[in-house]
């Protein structure tokens, strides 16, 4: 059966692995997984929501009899796993790379339609 300590100990593990992942902090995990947003697939932040309501039901030992230890075991590993696979410099190589690609995509089309005026008005 599972604790609060255990069922907390699960939610730190996942919330360390979104920090080291995306950069994520916060003081709770439904506000780390929010805040994760799209970035987390949309199965894994189901998974999640399986630990945070665990996390919900608290100390409460009638209710604690309803959390599923095995459920919340296959949520966490399978939520550190995914993360644990992120590498945040290739992320952050690519948003700069995606940032270089439309700024020069944005000055070639300026440069594309400043010719176009040109001609148009005879110019050129």
């Amino acid at each position: 059966m599972e604790t609060q300590a255990s069922i907390q100990a699960r939610a730190d593990r996942v919330q360390s692995a979104l920090d080291g992942a995306f950069g994520v902090r916060a003081k709770t995990l439904d506000k780390a997984v929010r805040r994760a947003g799209r970035r987390l697939p949309k199965r894994l932040r189901a998974q999640a929501a399986k630990i945070v309501q665990a996390q919900a039901l608290g100390g409460h030992p009638k209710l604690m009899r309803q959390v599923d230890g095995v459920a919340l075991s296959v949520a966490e590993e399978q939520i550190v796993e995914w993360l644990d696979g992120i590498d945040r410099a290739d992320l952050r190589k690519g948003m700069w790379l995606g940032l270089a690609g439309s700024i020069a995509f944005n000055i070639l089309l300026i440069l594309v339609l400043f010719i176009v005026w040109m001609v148009w008005a005879g110019q050129v």
